[in-house]
């Protein structure tokens, strides 16, 4: 039963509607209703701002770090406990309960929640997604290639089983929330990072 908790909780966190909640203090009234409609921090700096963008990104990581630290905390030893705190914390960013199940593309929340489980491949995966944002400018692409690349660095690198295949269902997540933005991609539609709208 504690374990159950864990996870509830941590999906509790990871709904937490931060890009919303931060969208709606600089002004914007609901940000799913602007831009791309994404409750996420890139369509918060386009909708509200440098610092509101980097506002989001920021709590949204960091509920993803506290979701593992406290799976980490309250079930040592128990690597699935860990890895399926991650998970529940994404989709929780993905789909929250208090938007009606309507919320972001998981990004920086797995980026934060997979950080203290597999810091390495967190890191390496960072890499990738700046050096693939500055040679295209698209931060689609480079969401997309640093998912995948976590669960390639996690597996390469010997992580923990249970966390490396949700790093895997974790980048299949995040691949399937950008399936508009891959089709984009594919026409030549998809806006770059600094683009204005068409």
């Amino acid at each position: 039963m504690p374990s159950v908790l864990v996870i509830v909780a941590s999906y509790l966190v990871g709904s937490i509607p931060f890009s919303f909640l931060v969208a709606r203090a600089f002004g914007v009234e609901d940000v799913r209703r602007v831009g791309s409609g994404n409750v996420g921090a890139t369509n918060v700096l386009r909708s509200a701002g440098r610092r509101a963008g980097g506002l989001a990104l920021l709590l949204d990581a960091a509920k993803g770090v506290v979701a593992s630290l406290t799976a980490v905390t309250l079930a040592p030893d128990q690597e699935l406990i860990w890895a399926l705190a991650a998970v529940a914390a994404v989709v929780g960013h993905m789909y929250p309960v208090w938007l009606r199940f309507q919320g972001g593309k998981g990004v920086a929340t797995g980026f934060g929640a997979f950080a203290p489980l597999a810091p390495v491949a967190a890191l390496g995966a960072t890499v990738l997604f700046l050096l693939t944002l500055g040679a295209t400018r698209f931060v689609s692409l480079s969401s997309i290639v640093g998912a995948v690349s976590l669960f390639s660095f996690a597996l390469v690198l010997g992580g923990p089983g249970p966390v490396v295949w949700a790093s895997a269902f974790t980048a299949g997540l995040v691949v399937l929330r950008h399936r508009s933005n891959v089709h984009r991609l594919w026409t030549g539609e998809e806006r770059r990072a600094g683009e204005p709208r068409r």
